[in-house]
C-alpha cells in the first residue's frame, strides 16, 4: 500500500477546508489508479443527503432522513473501488473510535461515516481496491489544508465521457472550491467519475468527455445524442459523481438535507447528461454549526446558491487539474493533453 497523499494545492477559487471545523484527507493507490477521499468533521456536524443517479453505492444514507434519530456525523468517505470501496469507511470508524470521536453511546464511542463510492474498475487490476486500511490512511492524512485536486484520493481512477466507451473517454478526478457570502462559508469536494461531458458553466463548452472516433477532439457528448448517434450498450453502475457540501452555518437537518438537494443543480450546471440510469450521483452536506443564520446572514436561498456554485467550480477544477493516464493499453488524456501527439 502506497503512503498516503498530503495537501498539495492552493486554491484562487477556495476549498472545502475553508470551512471551519472540516478537515480532507486522501489515500491514493499506486498499484492501480484508485482510493478513498474522507472529510472529517472531528466535532461532528449536521448531516444531509440526496441521491440522484440511478446506481448507487451508499452506506449510512438511510440515517440521514430528517425523520431518523441520528443528528450528526463525524465523515463522510468517497472512495473508488465500485461497491468494495465501501470498506474503507470502517477504516475511517476505526482510527476515529481511537481518539474518541465519534456519538456517546456510554460503552464507547461510536463514529458516524456514511459513505459513497463511484465505479473505477476498468484501469489496472480491479481486484486492487480501496478498504480498511486506505480509509484509515486517509484519516492519518486529513488535516485543513486545501486538499490536493485531481489525480488523487477518490478521484485517482475516474473518468468522464464513457457513453461510447472507455477507450474514447477523459480523465476525472477530484476539485474543491468554496463560496463565501456575509460572512457564511460554502465549500465543495467532488470526486468527478460521470457518463456525461464536464462542461464549463460560464461559457457552456465541453472541456473533458467524450472523444471522436480519432481520440483528438471532443466530441460534444449532448449535441451528438441529440443528432440520433447511438450510444454504446452501458453496464448499470459504472460511472457516478459523489461529493460533499460543507458550510459553516447553524442548520437543522431538514435544512442539509435541502442543501444536498439544490447543490445537484451545480452537477446539473457543469455535467451533461447528468443523473442517469448508469450514474449514482450523490452528494451529502455537512453543517459545522460555526454561524448562525440571523440578521443580516444569508438564508437559505443564498446558501442554496453558493453551494450550486461551489459543487458547479468544483466539479470543473476536477478536470483541469487531472492528469493523463496509461494502463496497459488503454490511453486516457486529461483536459490539459486533448490532441496533444502521445510520447
Amino acid at each position: 500500500m502506497s503512503a498516503p497523499s498530503s495537501s498539495l494545492l492552493s486554491h484562487s477559487a477556495g476549498a472545502i477546508t475553508d470551512v471551519a471545523g472540516i478537515e480532507v484527507g486522501h489515500f491514493t493507490e499506486t498499484r492501480r489508479p484508485t482510493g478513498c477521499t474522507v472529510i472529517m468533521a472531528r466535532e461532528g456536524a449536521v448531516a444531509g443527503v440526496d441521491v440522484r443517479g440511478a446506481a448507487p453505492g451508499t452506506r449510512e444514507t438511510d440515517l440521514l432522513s430528517p425523520g431518523n434519530l441520528v443528528q450528526q456525523v463525524h465523515a463522510v468517505m468517497l472512495a473508488g473501488g465500485s461497491a468494495w470501496g465501501l470498506a474503507s469507511a470502517e477504516g475511517a470508524m476505526r482510527w476515529m473510535e481511537e481518539r474518541g470521536i465519534g456519538m456517546d453511546v456510554r460503552f464507547g464511542t461510536l463514529p458516524i461515516v456514511p459513505a459513497a463510492v463511484l465505479f473505477d474498475l476498468p484501469l489496472g487490476d480491479a481486484r486492487i481496491r480501496p478498504d480498511a486500511a486506505a480509509g484509515y490512511a486517509a484519516c492519518e492524512a486529513a488535516s485543513t489544508a486545501a486538499p490536493a485536486e485531481g489525480n488523487v484520493g477518490a478521484g485517482t481512477g475516474a473518468l468522464v465521457g464513457k457513453l461510447f466507451g472507455v477507450h474514447r473517454a477523459m480523465k476525472g478526478g477530484v476539485g474543491t472550491a468554496s463560496v463565501k457570502v456575509g460572512g457564511v462559508t460554502v465549500g465543495a469536494l467532488i470526486a468527478v467519475n460521470s457518463l456525461g461531458d464536464v462542461i464549463d458553466h460560464d461559457t457552456g463548452q465541453p472541456v473533458a468527455g467524450a472523444r471522436t472516433e480519432d481520440g483528438n477532439a471532443l466530441l460534444d457528448t449532448r449535441r451528438a445524442l441529440l443528432r440520433g448517434l447511438s450510444p454504446k450498450p452501458l453496464l448499470a453502475g459504472t460511472n457516478t459523481t459523489i461529493g460533499v457540501i460543507a458550510t459553516d452555518a447553524v442548520l437543522t437537518k431538514v435544512q442539509a438535507n435541502r442543501l444536498a438537494t439544490v447543490a445537484h443543480d451545480g452537477l446539473a450546471r457543469a455535467i451533461n447528461p447528468v443523473h442517469t440510469m448508469s450514474d449514482g450521483d450523490t452528494l451529502f452536506a455537512l453543517a459545522t454549526g460555526r454561524v448562525p443564520l440571523e440578521g443580516d446572514a444569508p438564508g437559505m436561498t443564498v446558501l442554496s446558491t453558493m453551494a450550486a456554485e461551489a459543487v458547479a467550480i468544483a466539479t470543473l477544477r476536477a478536470v483541469h487539474a487531472a492528469r493523463t493516464v496509461t494502463v496497459g493499453e488503454l490511453h486516457i488524456p486529461c483536459a490539459a493533453d486533448l490532441g496533444k501527439a502521445r510520447g
